[in-house]
């Protein structure tokens, strides 16, 4: 059987030691012999990459692991790259949730202003890895959530147009996870699901078990009174911002019951409720910074004082799993069901061809085949022209370095209430991306 050579790219992020760990896990069924951590930051890189050499020594040993900051040595001879980079790091996400709070406008690592000022970030950093990969390596496949995956989605779709690329997002699984709580069932493998929107933008319309039982109306009965909030340990261990972000489903869910919406649709439909909930000086970046960031770099070192991963935990989370059975369903052509994103072209029939959409597909060894989800109704629709124009022309600004492009992007965001106000946060947000983004004019 064949064993499979992946790069890890963003080799120093949290998430990196959970997707090595999940890898192990599945060994079985998803066979490895090489495992490569990639990062273009050193000093970051190395305790997770000896924490992680540590691990598959002591679990693995004929996996060959390495870590490097050498695009040649990262990106030659493999199969897969699961790419998971953060341009900035998480300082520069409290900046992009700070500044626009400051101005009264939601602060969101992916949404509104901030995740704008992200995807000015992030696309010149997946194009670059992407192009290592294709010089190095041209029949692999990148399965690529790195943030704001709706940007850098239609990034690659327009400038690296015949790039081996799937881009995905953990959300809908870990909220189909909660579902699978809700009803009792062990997996969300159990559910079959009917989707679309866009990234971070959409809603579930049919949910069945395998047996084609419908499961929609006991899902409906408990978002009406409790939200996505649920028993389950998962939710337990959420972070407080989470399972206020889970619980306000409920009056998201209110102003489309007949669907069964993302989490994120709060920060669209209601943008007032989430600033006067904010934290201008502690938001959600200080929040990771201060938990997982630091818990994972503590085990790290840990696991390097003493030589030994026995006893240590890294926790993996749904995104490492979702991107295991995404490389599994290529490799051996799987035809797995799977919410991916992807050229629209007639799965969302009244809808633009070339609009990036998040919608079930049947994963094969020729990528996704996207299932047709048919017309979608008249409120939803107009959410997501806005939304998927002021992602498009975010992409614009970045390719063509245009100050009015990003403007215009911002001022057609919902979260933001004027084009005042959206010059004001841009040019603050100009200038504490100096560093990151191409020079506007």
């Amino acid at each position: 059987m064949k064993k499979f050579a992946i790069t890890i790219a963003g080799g120093g992020s949290t998430f990196t030691p959970g997707i090595v760990s999940m890898l192990l896990d599945y060994y079985e069924e998803f066979p490895i012999s090489v495992i490569k951590l990639y990062d273009n930051f050193q000093e970051r890189q190395d305790p997770i990459g000896e924490a992680c050499k540590i691990m598959l020594q002591e679990r693995h040993p004929e996996v060959t692991f390495s870590y490097t900051t050498d695009p040649k040595e990262a990106f030659s001879n493999i199969d897969f790259v699961m790419a998971h980079i953060r341009v900035g790091l998480y300082a520069m996400r409290e900046q992009d949730e700070k500044i626009p709070l400051k101005y009264g406008v939601v602060g969101q690592e992916t949404c509104g202003p901030g995740g704008m000022a992200y995807g000015m970030r992030s696309i010149g950093g997946v194009l670059e890895i992407l192009d290592y990969m294709e010089k190095y390596s041209p029949d692999a496949w990148m399965l690529n959530y790195s943030n704001p995956a709706a940007i850098v989605a239609e990034a690659t779709r327009r400038l690296r147009p015949n790039s081996k690329i799937i881009n995905i997002c953990d959300m809908p699984v870990s909220i189909e996870n909660t579902f699978a709580g809700i009803l009792g069932l062990e997996s969300r493998k159990e559910l079959i699901v009917r989707y679309f929107g866009l990234n971070h933008f959409g809603w579930w319309t049919s949910i069945t078990d395998k047996a084609g039982n419908d499961l929609m109306p006991q899902l409906k009965e408990w978002v009406a009174e409790h939200g996505y909030e649920s028993s389950t340990e998962d939710f337990q261990h959420r972070a407080p911002s989470w399972k206020e972000t889970f619980r306000k489903v409920k009056d998201v869910y209110a102003v489309v019951p007949d669907m069964l919406p993302n989490t994120y649709l709060k920060y669209y439909l209601y943008p007032d409720y989430v600033v006067e909930h904010s934290n201008k000086e502690y938001t959600r970046a200080n929040e990771v910074m201060d938990s997982r960031e630091k818990e994972v770099f503590e085990t790290a070192a840990e696991i390097i004082k003493n030589g030994t991963a026995e006893g240590y935990e890294f926790h993996a989370g749904a995104h490492a799993s979702f991107i295991v059975d995404l490389a599994r369903a290529i490799a051996y052509n799987t035809q797995e069901r799977m919410l991916l994103i992807v050229p629209n072209n007639g799965a969302l029939v009244n809808f633009p061809a070339d609009a990036m959409v998040e919608v079930p597909c049947l994963v094969g060894s020729n990528g996704p085949e996207p299932l047709v989800m048919g017309e979608i109704p008249t409120f939803q629709k107009g959410m997501m022209e806005q939304q998927v124009a002021a992602e498009k022309l975010v992409v614009d600004a970045w390719e063509e370095k245009s100050y009015q492009k990003l403007w215009q992007a911002l001022t057609l965001s919902a979260t933001v209430p004027s084009a005042g106000i959206a010059k004001e946060i841009l040019d603050d947000l100009i200038e504490a991306n100096k560093e990151y983004w191409p020079e506007l004019s």
